[in-house]
């Protein structure tokens, strides 16, 4: 049973901005270092200095010799069954980096060609080169590395959706880059049939496909031999005669491996230190090449399906205080559906139940392109966090809701917020408010209300990103001119 499923949440993936995990099994979805260290949002930013760190320190220690503290250090990283992702068929059983292979791995670490040579300068690289690690290997490493950000995010989601979690529950280890050491405390944490569960943003797993030893090595390294065999006419050349004459000289992948023998990730660590152009190719054509991972990606629902359910939950919600939260909450479902992956890891920053119940979202600003990319980039507005108000008046929102939000905008923060409220009767007078306040530069406040929600939920399914960018840029470009 789904994690949302156990809380009652009636949330599908597409609303839910952490991986629905079934603590029972576990999720082939993977912690990468590579796409962590690639993504540009809040969330991975602290997560990939947190890794950097580590990983700074681990090579720091290696290089002074100091040899047994670096193993002390090495040896917390065995698997984490609290994130419920990689490749076990059922419950998470410590298949992953366990006290032995730790040391194995350590031990390999010692011994590997890219460690005495510097070669190795990113914590990602543990893959490419040193043996022993893979996939399941890495990702289990990074959680354990960052630990006390997916705890921070546990708790975050949890207030959000109203889950209860248990006190003084101990931590478990994880990596203080200010102190340069391992902590553990006693938190709340999300106790699910008396197991630690820890929830995993969407927005910074992935299938773990694209940097890879076996990529490096096939398309890369061997691409670089076979054009070396044909530039010095090597003995591997062969050639094709076509009818017309025409000759064609080729060297096959499978003769240059025959050739060499055994390749093993140091054999490709010494490849690297002689040809380090290669690599650096790898790495530059590999962060282009690596994608989100798409609710479709992840979700068994259908997203028709879902959308009609939303649009009709929506408007069955009467104004008013007594439905503030429940207002709120769908509202939050909505929005991850339609941002998702530009916004991502929301979460409460005030929460007040003495008179009208009022929900303050914030979300971290994850686009790679489009609208809220371009904020920052091109029209001049801080976006690192995006503001979010929801009003479930029946009345209109007025000035006061307007100054509440821009309050809340700062230059490292943000100065971009959205306004959710049920209705707005003269909608062309209070983008005139909002222009006010961008003149002013309070910053930029969007408003939406029910029918911008319904409309986009619509045709989102037939267009997608490009509904709310529309809507947005439109109501931007009143406020703005």
């Amino acid at each position: 049973m789904k994690v949302s499923q156990t809380f009652g949440l009636k949330k599908t993936q597409f609303e839910l901005d952490y991986v629905d995990i079934d603590p029972n099994g576990d999720i082939p979805l993977f912690l990468d270092p590579y796409y962590i260290a690639k993504c540009e949002f809040a969330f991975a930013i602290n997560a990939h200095r947190t890794l950097r760190s580590f990983f700074s320190y681990l090579l720091h220690l290696l290089g002074q010799d100091e040899i047994k503290q670096a193993q002390e250090i090495f040896n917390y990283l065995s698997e984490p069954n609290e994130i419920c992702l990689g490749f076990s068929e059922s419950r998470p059983d410590g298949k992953g980096v366990g006290p032995i292979d730790t040391g194995k791995i350590f031990d390999s670490l010692l011994l590997s060609e890219a460690v005495k040579t510097g070669l190795m300068e990113d914590i990602e690289d543990f893959r490419i080169f040193v043996p022993g690690i893979d996939k399941d290997k890495m990702s289990d490493m990074t959680a354990n590395i960052i630990r006390k950000h997916l705890i921070d995010y546990t708790q975050n989601q949890c207030k959000l959706w109203g889950i209860q979690m248990q006190v003084n529950v101990p931590s478990g280890y994880y990596w203080d880059r200010t102190k340069r050491e391992w902590v553990n405390n006693y938190t709340e944490m999300l106790i699910i049939n008396e197991k630690k569960i820890l929830l995993v943003p969407k927005r910074i797993v992935s299938f773990s496909k694209e940097y890879t030893p076996q990529k490096y090595l096939q398309h890369f390294v061997l691409n670089f031999l076979q054009n070396e065999h044909l530039r010095l006419n090597t003995s591997l050349v062969r050639v094709h005669k076509y009818k017309n004459g025409r000759e064609r000289r080729y060297v096959t992948k499978k003769s240059i491996k025959y050739s060499i023998g055994d390749i093993d990730k140091d054999w490709l660590a010494k490849f690297t230190q002689d040809h380090p152009e290669v690599f650096k190719e790898f790495r530059e054509r590999t962060a282009k090449s690596l994608n989100v991972v798409l609710n479709e990606n992840i979700a068994e629902d259908s997203l028709l399906d879902i959308v009609q359910y939303l649009r009709e939950k929506l408007l069955s919600i009467p104004p008013g205080n007594s439905d503030a939260t429940n207002y709120h909450r769908t509202v939050v479902g909505i929005l991850e559906l339609l941002f998702y992956p530009s916004l991502s890891s929301p979460q409460i920053e005030n929460e007040i139940h003495e008179g009208r119940k009022r929900i303050d979202i914030v979300f971290d600003n994850s686009a790679e392109g489009g609208f809220f990319f371009r904020l920052n980039s091109v029209y001049n507005t801080p976006s690192l966090f995006i503001m979010v108000e929801c009003k479930n008046y029946s009345r209109d929102v007025e000035n006061p809701e307007l100054d509440q939000l821009s309050g809340r905008f700062s230059p490292n923060r943000g100065k971009f917020g959205l306004l959710l409220c049920r209705t707005i009767d003269d909608m062309e007078l209070f983008l005139n408010r909002c222009s006010d306040t961008y003149k002013d530069d309070r910053g930029v406040i969007i408003p939406l209300v029910d029918q911008d929600l319904v409309s986009m939920l619509e045709v989102f399914v037939e267009q997608g990103s490009h509904i709310w960018e529309n809507l947005l840029m439109e109501r931007f470009r009143k406020i703005a001119l």
